[in-house]
């Protein structure tokens, strides 16, 4: 299988540069495949769990936003936060999604709307986390 190199890149620090078979992106669109020769495109990605598959390998990284670029470079992704599944506090991040529902009642309108979408994601997260093997 044909690689192509991937950098998945946050404020605190680049989470991963190499070569890679595939990469898994949850885009806000709907989530997408990355494989050598993809055509260019430039996507914002929603908060979910981001798959990079390389040498018959999985690894599982949690990212909370961001933007895709794929172009004859490869792919790169500016998420907001990346965050490994083996990193991931996972009593932590549970309290971050019971602090956004107890926060809910204090917004409306667009502001409520939003706050509610991105609580859906971070339970989606969740969810996939434990529901699914880690492989």
């Amino acid at each position: 299988m044909a690689t192509f190199h991937f950098d998945l890149v946050s404020p605190e620090k680049m989470a991963f540069s190499g070569e890679v078979d595939q990469v898994d992106v949850p885009g806000a669109e709907g989530d997408f495949g990355v494989l050598a020769g993809h055509a260019p495109v430039v996507a914002a990605i929603r908060p979910g769990i981001l798959t990079v598959i390389s040498g018959g390998s999985k690894q599982k990284i949690i990212v909370l936003g961001g933007i895709a670029e794929v172009s004859e470079k490869g792919l790169t992704v500016l998420a907001d936060v990346a965050t490994s599944i083996d990193e991931l506090d996972r009593a932590k991040f549970a309290e971050t999604i019971s602090d956004m529902e107890a926060k809910l009642s204090e917004k409306e309108g667009s502001e409520l709307d939003k706050a509610i979408e991105r609580l859906d994601h971070f339970k989606n997260i969740q969810q996939e986390l434990n529901t699914t093997a880690m492989h």
